[in-house]
């Protein structure tokens, strides 16, 4: 999903919920330190990114406030998503499952609207060329929607590791056999 803002108002309190992709719990956390409002009544927050997840309530009543963040989270079918609902209180006690209602409804309100990004399961592959074949397997390389991490010479020749779709590494493989007439044989690496 690509960064997205929802704002709503329930009864006199107004309510901002945001959400970011984020790739780390070191980098969700760094977000929500930037996205929330040190102003606000509450900066309330959860992410997931794969198995890892977290929340918190900042303040609200236990599990009020970050629990249905994480349940809108899981519920919208996300992952690699950080979200935050900011909360500027009007007056009107909401209790505790208004607050719960208000927070999980914002926060999945948001990723309602939000622009989806699809995760693309990719892997690596190891191949070890000669000098004069580098540019014609970078180019087919870059045609089969690989990326060459790195690049390693040597007096030899060239090692490269490639990262592309799961799906494309076995065929990229045989691409590159076939253009090498079987000189080069990429391998799979873990990761």
């Amino acid at each position: 999903m690509a960064a997205w803002r929802h704002e709503e108002d329930i009864r006199k309190s107004r309510f901002v919920a945001q959400a970011s992709p984020v790739a780390t719990p070191a980098e969700a956390l760094e977000w929500f330190a930037a996205a929330g409002d040190p102003a606000a009544t509450h900066n309330c927050w959860a992410y997931r990114i794969g198995d890892a997840y977290r929340f918190n309530d900042d303040g609200e009543p236990g599990g009020t406030a970050g629990r249905p963040i994480l349940q809108a989270i899981d519920g919208q079918g996300c992952d690699r998503v950080a979200v935050v609902v900011t909360r500027w209180y009007g007056g009107i006690k909401l209790g505790a499952g208004g607050l719960a209602r208000a927070y999980g409804g914002s926060a999945a309100e948001c990723l309602r609207l939000a622009p989806r990004v699809p995760i693309v399961a990719t892997g690596r592959l190891s191949l070890r060329c000669d000098f004069g074949e580098l540019a014609q397997i970078a180019a087919r390389l870059r045609e089969m929607e690989a990326t060459i991490e790195e690049e390693t010479f040597h007096a030899d020749g060239v090692t490269l590791i490639a990262r592309a779709p799961h799906d494309r590494l076995d065929a990229i493989a045989d691409r590159v056999r076939d253009l090498t007439r079987g000189r080069v044989v990429p391998r799979r690496l873990d990761a």
